[in-house]
């Protein structure tokens, strides 16, 4: 895997050739709350810091701080691996619709968050020549192969094209670093606008009629184009949200709390401290921490993470051919009426597959809270937690 990559995340419309500078919290360590350079870069800039708002993650050659499509380059999706929904599609076959591509990779909740807003789109533009073409480019190792991806196309009704970008090659040929990220290509093959992370919608579908009248659509019809958010996707509660995404591989974690630290790649008894800060996580039990995941060694093992957010995610896989039971505690009780989608109020659930499995989502005020999730069977990779 890359090394974490230290980007800004910007706006660019080439018809105007103005760029706007917004924050991030990508930086070289993992989402980290305590960055105070970044919040004085962002109240400099009038910006709200949005720490869990984009991943990124370095795939290219040597990629330079500021690197982007050239506008004068031909898009490419010639290396994608495997086609879902589309014969494969290139550039050739593109000219004369304007083109939005999307990058994304399954588990990212800001991805899922922007997921309504390009379905809607898709629907609402497609006879006016509007061509949204997903492309699937995987940040952990699960989520690589044209069947992982095939399920979170049937699970999230997604009815556009998507490439299945395994090798990172379409990656590459945008010069892209960023999941999410989107990019507008008008009817003659040109780059006219990006967007790296959520947000920026109004703006964004603003452009995509303009590309598309240009290019001769006649009624395009009611704007903003009519949004559905339920679940997983339903917007962050921004104001409420102070914990940053944090990655449970030694590869790009923080804020790991447990005694003696971590010992890569090897079995270990880990235990966690009496009391955690916002930020920390600790385990407990029989663990091997990797370099993208823990994987629980005995049935026992505990993840502990203090957070304040209304929603909290993980993204878990069970072994091979089986799966994991866990049980949510939530400041020591069951989770409840703050229980996710995929927990009972008892704050039981199971890990079926690998993919983000909503914990969390209070409905009343949010406080700092403590999140205990004890896994029953061996074998749970634990490869993030995101908020919401």
């Amino acid at each position: 895997m890359g090394a974490h990559a230290a980007r800004e995340r910007t706006r660019h419309t080439t018809t105007e050739h103005t760029t706007t500078e917004h924050t991030t919290s990508e930086h070289t360590t993992p989402d980290h709350l305590g960055s105070d350079h970044l919040l004085d870069r962002a109240r400099r800039l009038g910006q709200l810091f949005r720490p869990d708002d984009v991943r990124a993650e370095d795939r290219g050659d040597a990629d330079g701080a500021d690197a982007l499509w050239p506008v004068e380059a031909e898009f490419s999706l010639a290396a994608a691996t495997d086609w879902l929904n589309s014969p494969p599609l290139t550039g050739a076959d593109l000219r004369g619709r304007v083109v939005l591509v999307d990058f994304w990779t399954h588990t990212c909740i800001n991805w899922l968050r922007q997921l309504p807003h390009v379905r809607a789109w898709a629907d609402a533009y497609r006879d006016a020549g509007l061509v949204v073409v997903g492309v699937h480019s995987p940040e952990f190792s699960f989520e690589h192969g044209v069947e992982a991806v095939r399920r979170a196309v049937e699970s999230r009704s997604i009815g556009y094209p998507v490439a299945v970008d395994d090798t990172f090659g379409v990656w590459r040929s945008f010069h892209n670093h960023f999941w999410p990220a989107l990019y507008l290509v008008d009817a003659t093959g040109r780059l006219r606008h990006h967007v790296f992370g959520e947000g920026s919608y109004e703006e964004t579908e603003t452009v995509l009629r303009q590309l598309l009248t240009e290019a001769g659509a006649g009624d395009l019809g009611p704007f903003p184009a009519p949004v559905e958010a339920r679940g997983v996707e339903a917007p962050a509660d921004w104001d409420s949200l102070r914990s940053a995404e944090t990655y449970l591989g030694y590869d790009r974690t923080t804020g790991f709390a447990s005694p003696g630290g971590v010992v890569a790649d090897l079995p270990r008894a880990y235990a966690a401290p009496d009391r955690l800060r916002l930020g920390h996580w600790a385990l407990a039990g029989a663990w091997t921490v990797g370099r993208e995941a823990a994987v629980a060694q005995k049935p026992g093992g505990r993840l502990t993470l203090r957070f304040s957010a209304r929603d909290l995610h993980l993204v878990a896989a069970p072994p091979a051919g089986a799966t994991v039971r866990y049980r949510v505690l939530l400041d020591g009780r069951p989770s409840g009426a703050d229980a996710g989608l995929d927990v009972a109020s008892d704050g039981s659930g199971t890990i079926a597959e690998p993919r983000l499995h909503q914990l969390v989502r209070r409905p009343g005020a949010v406080d700092a809270a403590t999140v205990e999730i004890e896994f029953l069977d061996r074998g749970a990779e634990v490869y993030a937690v995101t908020f919401g």
